[in-house]
């Protein structure tokens, strides 16, 4: 109801513009119980059902920071929509307004938890299922110098190369899917993993199809030789990292700026007085705490 209170809702915008597109991103939707509740991440993870999948077995489940509510099903969602309603506009010449719920949109979002349940995925308790930690060939392991390595070896072909490179033979191991024994052989192989560095293992496993890779480090996924060949992380002028837009487009890629990041409201005056606004309009709003202004940058 925010922007029904300042007189811009959708019914008013539409009338002015019918081709508008109008998104509405919130935590729990525009309508409900706890439409006008406030909440967090862990919140929509919650009310999604989502959030009872993760974690470990006989640990509480774990919300992996807010990348997935926020993130995933807030903005990636409410930007699919977007794209969605443009398309359909070249249809109908209409807009239309997206209510975009995080609780909906990453419990949609993971739509394969539930469509996979009835596959066997997901038949038992948290963490003791396939993907969850249960399964001693998709999981995380550490090594002798504290690092970590990343195992997926889901399929029968992949096993058998991971098993290789541990140095361990297939014949004389327990079924790949005998879940009675995962626990014991996430012992066995969590303690030939700590033998070597993570360095041994890449040098192990690099150029196989066994799916094991390391668990790289912010300071160290930039000089990774798979990202240095693909320039997935770029520097800016301050020498700070960061992902080069995803995904990378044929023909007309993203040109990422390589400047620093602007402090909060630092072009605030610049722009809005290209789009018009007065010395004064300005004054007035900064006063009125419409708007932000960096204090180190602003001439009013």
């Amino acid at each position: 109801g925010v922007m029904e209170k300042l007189g811009l809702g959708p019914e008013v915008l539409l009338r002015e513009n019918p081709r508008l597109i109008y998104a509405r991103l919130t935590g729990f939707g525009q309508t409900g119980k706890y439409a006008k509740s406030a909440g967090h991440d862990i919140n929509y993870l919650a009310l999604s059902g989502v959030l009872s999948r993760l974690g470990r077995k006989d640990e509480n489940p774990y919300a992996p920071i807010n990348l997935l509510a926020d993130f995933a099903g807030g903005g990636v969602m409410c930007a699919l929509g977007i794209v969605v309603a443009l398309y359909e506009r070249t249809k109908s010449g209409k807009g239309q307004v997206i209510d975009a719920s995080m609780v909906e949109g990453v419990a949609y979002l993971s739509s394969f938890l539930w469509k996979s349940q009835n596959m066997g995925f997901w038949n038992r308790p948290r963490g003791e299922n396939l993907l969850d930690g249960g399964a001693p060939y998709y999981e995380i392991y550490k090594t002798s110098d504290g690092k970590f390595m990343a195992v997926g070896a889901i399929e029968p072909q992949f096993y058998e190369q991971l098993v290789k490179g541990l140095g361990l033979n297939s014949d004389e191991l327990p079924s790949q899917s005998s879940f009675i024994d995962w626990p014991e052989m996430k012992k066995k192989f969590a303690s030939i993993f700590a033998q070597k560095t993570q360095a041994e293992w890449c040098s192990i496993f690099d150029g196989t199809d066994a799916c094991v890779t390391p668990v790289l480090s912010f300071d160290d996924v930039a000089t990774h030789q798979h990202n240095k060949q693909r320039s997935s992380f770029i520097k800016n002028d301050q020498e700070e990292i960061s992902p080069r837009p995803a995904p990378l487009l044929s023909r007309t890629p993203a040109v990422p700026s390589l400047k620093r990041d602007p402090f909060i409201g630092e072009h605030t005056e610049e722009i809005l007085l290209e789009y018009g606004f007065t010395k004064q309009d300005i004054i007035k709003l900064y006063s009125e705490k419409v708007i932000e202004i960096s204090k180190s940058k602003a001439s009013l």
